[in-house]
């Protein structure tokens, strides 16, 4: 296949897979396609570790790295990474402290032996620096923001690595304020995304984004993307590209935890929800006991980012080792409907090939009639 993008990075495949394992971006990339590692839940160090071992593993083939760097979030002016750390933990109520541990003694999950979780990990602009800097000592060769347009300067220092950058974009305005600050590729992310989504459908973001910035801007589409009759949909509107993610949390790779694995498999696209209740923005993943009972009415209400991550960090860790199934919730888009097969990464990416061929050929076969 070729577009402006498999031509720009070299790939066989416009088909772009970000994933928080490593050996699923290396399994995507060995396959033809992209893979993308998500940074946001690496420490500088691990994400060094990581990265390493992804350039031991991958061939030489190309691969990029997603940091989270949101344009608004608490805190955002209360100094370094450390004090902000220290004052936002100051900033949580007791009240939304004490529902949390109310909701997980109801489960039955024991309290943590641990010392609770404190570290921001890249949820600001602070901590996700440190994070590009680890990127760009490696050979990666493109580095994606999901939340908002990133700073520019730090776009100009990808550039001076030579790394191309990417942005997501849940709406045309958004796309925009992303080609302003010089991003080379807008990832236009439809609603039934998972993690951080907004309420636009591809169907219809596609093309207004695609409009909006102009045929000098390559466009991947992303949202319920995981079928080739999908991906020829998002290049027929007019995308050059597909950005996926929740279909490689199924795949023999990934390390999605135990206790979420079969709902996954199990779930339609009506089992997902999108709410505030992971991150403190709307973000879509599994409807479970967890996200009930942040809606219902002895709810708290959210936290604003990254003060209600830093509240349920400890929470989520204790919910995975208890076994507890009622409250285990993962971040997955609407495609989980069609995930409900383990299978190696290299076989979803031929099998979204081959689907891909046979609607381009259906198509064909309509307009030559």
């Amino acid at each position: 296949m070729r577009t402006r993008v498999t031509e720009l990075f070299g790939i066989e495949y416009p088909i772009f897979a970000f994933s928080h394992c490593r050996d699923v971006v290396v399994a995507v990339s060995r396959a033809g396609g992209m893979g993308v590692l998500g940074a946001l839940y690496f420490t500088p160090e691990e994400l060094e570790l990581e990265l390493k071992w992804i350039d031991e593993h991958i061939g030489g083939k190309p691969y990029g790295v997603d940091v989270v760097m949101p344009a608004k979030y608490e805190g955002s002016d209360l100094g370094d990474a450390d004090e902000l750390l220290d004052k936002l933990q100051g900033m949580i109520p007791a009240q939304h402290r004490q529902f949390l541990e109310d909701l997980l003694t109801e489960h039955g999950v024991e309290p943590s032996t641990e010392t609770a979780g404190r570290a921001l990990l890249g949820w600001t602009d602070q901590t996700a620096r440190p994070q590009v800097e680890v990127a760009l000592r490696h050979p990666i060769a493109l580095l994606a923001n999901a939340l908002g347009p990133p700073p520019a300067d730090v776009v100009e220092l990808a550039h001076e690595h030579g790394v191309k950058v990417a942005g997501l974009a849940s709406n045309a305005r958004h796309a925009g304020k992303q080609v302003a600050v010089g991003v080379d590729i807008i990832v236009a992310q439809g609603t039934e995304a998972g993690g951080h989504t907004g309420d636009v459908s591809t169907m219809v973001l596609i093309p207004e984004v695609v409009d909006a910035v102009g045929s000098d801007t390559i466009v991947l589409a992303a949202g319920g993307i995981g079928r080739g009759r999908q991906m020829a949909a998002g290049m027929a509107l007019g995308a050059e590209g597909v950005w996926t993610g929740s279909i490689w949390l199924t795949v023999d790779e990934a390390d999605t935890p135990e206790g979420a694995l079969p709902k996954l498999l199990k779930a339609t696209s009506r089992d997902t929800v999108r709410s505030r209740a992971w991150t403190g923005k709307p973000a879509r993943f599994l409807k479970t006991a967890w996200t009930e009972a942040w809606e219902s009415e002895k709810s708290p209400g959210y936290l604003p980012m990254p003060m209600q991550f830093m509240l349920i960090s400890d929470a989520l860790r204790r919910i995975s080792r208890s076994g507890d199934g009622e409250l285990v919730t993962y971040p997955v888009g609407q495609i989980v409907g069609s995930m409900n097969q383990v299978k190696p990464a290299a076989k979803v990416i031929l099998e979204m090939i081959e689907e891909y061929i046979e609607a381009i050929e259906r198509l064909n076969a309509i307009t030559e009639g």
